[in-house]
């Protein structure tokens, strides 16, 4: 399994209401029992995170993390969905991670994202776009959904 690991995840590792289902969630890729892809447009953003937020990122073992960097493709497809009104580009970020994750065929973006990602009606939205512009649909999930 490969998930795209946005970055909430790594916050809430240390959130109380997240922390019991991220925790398990991040051993499971320290264990190997799943690949996580993270982007540069997530690294941008944990550079801005706190100092144990960006340690937890940066000590995860690199054999079972894949690193990758928005493409042309994947930003143009995050632009349809802003011009599609899936999301404003005030949440532009949001709109690149699903993109990446849509274009990479991962299993399912993983977030606690419920206003932007984790949202039945916006997923529906978003695969919309994606299959009007002959992509696969995204599977967008919690922690606490993909736990092994």
């Amino acid at each position: 399994m490969k998930f795209y690991v946005d970055t909430s995840v790594w916050g809430g590792y240390f959130d109380k209401e997240f922390k019991e289902w991220t925790e398990p969630f991040i051993e499971q890729i320290r264990e190997g029992k799943f690949q996580a892809t993270i982007s540069d447009i997530t690294l941008d953003e944990v550079i801005k995170a706190p100092e144990n937020v960006r340690n937890l990122v940066y000590s995860m073992p690199e054999d079972f993390l894949e690193f990758v960097t928005i493409t042309e493709e994947q930003r143009s497809l995050a632009i349809k969905y802003i011009e599609e009104g899936a999301l404003t580009q005030k949440f532009e970020s949001d709109a690149q991670h699903i993109a990446i994750a849509t274009v990479l065929k991962v299993d399912s973006l993983v977030s606690w994202n419920f206003k932007h990602m984790v949202n039945f009606f916006r997923i529906r939205q978003y695969n919309s776009i994606n299959l009007k512009n002959g992509y696969a649909m995204i599977d967008i999930r919690t922690p606490k959904e993909v736990l092994i």
